[in-house]
């Protein structure tokens, strides 16, 4: 072959017929008979037609959309549970609560009146709705100590000094014992409530 190929005279070369065109040279995208599939890849495409690439996967990427209530949002799902309090959270609350109820009922009425004892009732019963099942004694505990600090920093005392204020703080209990036992045990039965119920759900699984 090299002999043939350098004694050739210079010149274009002369064109083989077209049938043995067709029998020598494999068409675009097709392998000689008998060969392998890796020799039929190797086999350069014909001038003028792009070389074919290999498909790719595509990758498609679903972020997840606020206005699906079924869907995680960001990792994480919506629940309509309402958000529970600590023991500590229970106590501030309560505190906090019934002094702003107090501090409304004395800037209208000049007094602890029967304002006092509806909102003191409402902060019970949301206590005992709202505190973890962990923290369940929070809520009758923390109820009467905010009571007793409401009196305490807000009912009118009529002489200064430590005797009087305990004097006022003993005298507005025994008068306002009503509110207090009621507001006590209404957050004591929900709470004795949500524990029987959670005890028998533990029990049924």
């Amino acid at each position: 072959m090299e002999q043939s190929t350098r004694t050739q005279p210079p010149g274009p070369r002369r064109r083989p017929r077209s049938g043995a065109a067709g029998a020598s040279v494999p068409g675009p995208g097709r392998a000689p008979e008998g060969a392998p599939a890796a020799a039929a890849s190797r086999l350069r495409p014909v001038a003028g037609q792009p070389a074919a690439r290999p498909a790719t996967p595509r990758l498609r990427l679903r972020l997840p959309l606020r206005g699906r209530g079924d869907a995680a949002l960001y990792g994480r799902r919506r629940t309509g549970r309402p958000t529970r309090l600590t023991a500590v959270g229970t106590g501030v609350v309560a505190v906090l609560a019934t002094l702003a109820v107090a501090g409304v009922d004395r800037l209208l009425f000049d007094g602890l009146g029967w304002l006092f004892g509806v909102g003191y009732l409402v902060v019970c019963f949301q206590l005992a709705v709202r505190v973890r099942y962990a923290d369940l004694l929070a809520a009758p505990i923390s109820g009467p100590i905010a009571f007793a600090a409401a009196l305490l920093l807000l009912a009118p005392v009529n002489s200064s000094g430590v005797t009087a204020q305990v004097v006022a703080l003993a005298t507005g209990l025994a008068l306002r014992a009503g509110w207090l036992f009621s507001g006590t045990g209404l957050a004591a039965l929900i709470v004795l409530a949500r524990f029987v119920a959670q005890r028998r759900i533990h029990r049924a699984r």
